[in-house]
Protein backbone atom coordinates (compact mmCIF):
# COMPACT_ATOMS: atom_id res chain seq x y z
CA UNK A 1 0.00 0.00 0.00
CA UNK A 2 2.91 2.31 0.71
CA UNK A 3 4.22 1.85 -2.87
CA UNK A 4 0.91 2.63 -4.51
CA UNK A 5 1.11 6.41 -4.16
CA UNK A 6 4.67 6.78 -5.54
CA UNK A 7 3.85 4.43 -8.44
CA UNK A 8 0.73 6.44 -9.19
CA UNK A 9 2.77 9.66 -9.24
CA UNK A 10 5.34 8.11 -11.57
CA UNK A 11 2.61 6.76 -13.84
CA UNK A 12 1.13 10.25 -14.18
CA UNK A 13 4.35 12.27 -14.41
CA UNK A 14 6.27 10.18 -16.98
CA UNK A 15 3.72 10.58 -19.82
CA UNK A 16 3.42 14.27 -19.03
CA UNK A 17 7.21 14.69 -19.16
CA UNK A 18 7.45 12.79 -22.45
CA UNK A 19 4.62 14.87 -23.95
CA UNK A 20 6.36 18.12 -23.02
CA UNK A 21 9.60 16.90 -24.61
CA UNK A 22 7.82 15.97 -27.86
CA UNK A 23 6.02 19.31 -27.96
CA UNK A 24 9.29 21.18 -27.36
CA UNK A 25 11.00 19.23 -30.15
CA UNK A 26 8.16 20.06 -32.59
CA UNK A 27 8.33 23.75 -31.65
CA UNK A 28 12.09 23.76 -32.35
CA UNK A 29 11.49 22.18 -35.78
CA UNK A 30 8.92 24.83 -36.67
CA UNK A 31 11.18 27.64 -35.44
CA UNK A 32 14.07 26.26 -37.51
CA UNK A 33 11.83 26.03 -40.59
CA UNK A 34 10.68 29.62 -40.13
CA UNK A 35 14.27 30.83 -39.69
CA UNK A 36 15.46 29.00 -42.81
CA UNK A 37 12.90 30.51 -45.20
CA UNK A 38 14.34 31.83 -48.45
CA UNK A 39 13.03 33.79 -51.40
CA UNK A 40 11.13 31.57 -53.82
CA UNK A 41 9.88 29.09 -51.20
CA UNK A 42 6.25 28.11 -51.60
CA UNK A 43 4.61 28.19 -48.19
CA UNK A 44 1.30 27.73 -46.38
CA UNK A 45 0.30 30.08 -43.57
CA UNK A 46 -1.44 29.05 -40.36
CA UNK A 47 -4.69 30.40 -41.85
CA UNK A 48 -4.33 28.16 -44.91
CA UNK A 49 -3.18 30.78 -47.42
CA UNK A 50 -0.80 29.52 -50.13
CA UNK A 51 1.92 31.89 -51.32
CA UNK A 52 5.48 32.34 -52.55
CA UNK A 53 8.11 34.18 -50.50
CA UNK A 54 9.26 37.30 -52.36
CA UNK A 55 10.98 39.23 -49.55
CA UNK A 56 12.25 38.47 -46.06
CA UNK A 57 12.84 40.54 -42.94
CA UNK A 58 13.89 39.57 -39.42
CA UNK A 59 10.28 39.32 -38.26
CA UNK A 60 8.16 39.47 -41.42
CA UNK A 61 7.76 37.67 -44.74
CA UNK A 62 6.26 39.12 -47.91
CA UNK A 63 4.18 36.55 -49.78
CA UNK A 64 2.95 36.76 -53.35
CA UNK A 65 -0.50 35.20 -53.22
CA UNK A 66 -1.50 36.04 -56.80
CA UNK A 67 0.21 37.71 -59.71
CA UNK A 68 1.41 41.14 -58.48
CA UNK A 69 -0.46 40.75 -55.15
CA UNK A 70 1.99 40.82 -52.22
CA UNK A 71 0.99 40.63 -48.56
CA UNK A 72 3.13 40.91 -45.42
CA UNK A 73 3.00 38.22 -42.73
CA UNK A 74 4.83 37.50 -39.49
CA UNK A 75 7.32 34.66 -39.79
CA UNK A 76 5.42 32.84 -37.04
CA UNK A 77 2.37 32.67 -39.34
CA UNK A 78 4.18 30.30 -41.73
CA UNK A 79 3.03 26.75 -40.99
CA UNK A 80 4.95 24.78 -43.62
CA UNK A 81 7.16 25.04 -46.67
CA UNK A 82 5.70 23.18 -49.64
CA UNK A 83 8.05 20.93 -51.54
CA UNK A 84 8.09 20.53 -55.31
CA UNK A 85 6.55 17.07 -54.90
CA UNK A 86 3.55 18.47 -53.03
CA UNK A 87 3.03 21.20 -55.61
CA UNK A 88 3.29 18.80 -58.56
CA UNK A 89 1.03 16.22 -56.90
CA UNK A 90 -1.72 18.77 -56.32
CA UNK A 91 -1.50 20.11 -59.86
CA UNK A 92 -1.61 16.68 -61.51
CA UNK A 93 -4.19 15.44 -59.00
CA UNK A 94 -6.68 18.07 -60.08
CA UNK A 95 -6.13 17.17 -63.74
CA UNK A 96 -6.33 13.43 -63.12
CA UNK A 97 -9.76 13.57 -61.50
CA UNK A 98 -11.34 13.70 -64.92
CA UNK A 99 -13.64 16.58 -64.14
CA UNK A 100 -15.35 18.25 -67.07
CA UNK A 101 -14.12 21.72 -66.26
CA UNK A 102 -13.06 23.83 -69.19
CA UNK A 103 -10.04 26.07 -69.21
CA UNK A 104 -10.85 29.63 -68.26
CA UNK A 105 -10.62 32.05 -71.16
CA UNK A 106 -10.09 35.68 -70.36
CA UNK A 107 -12.55 37.94 -72.10
CA UNK A 108 -11.75 41.36 -73.46
CA UNK A 109 -13.07 44.59 -72.00
CA UNK A 110 -15.49 44.95 -74.91
CA UNK A 111 -16.89 41.45 -74.34
CA UNK A 112 -17.33 42.19 -70.65
CA UNK A 113 -19.09 45.45 -71.41
CA UNK A 114 -21.39 43.73 -73.91
CA UNK A 115 -22.20 40.93 -71.47
CA UNK A 116 -23.00 43.32 -68.65
CA UNK A 117 -25.15 45.67 -70.72
CA UNK A 118 -27.28 43.10 -72.59
CA UNK A 119 -30.43 43.83 -70.60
Amino acid sequence: MELLFPLLLVALLVPMFLGVRRQKREAEKVAHMQDSLKIGDQVVTTSGLYGTVVELDDTTVDLEIAEDVVTTWLRQAIREVRTDDQVNTEETGSEATGSDTTDAVEESAEQTETRLTKD
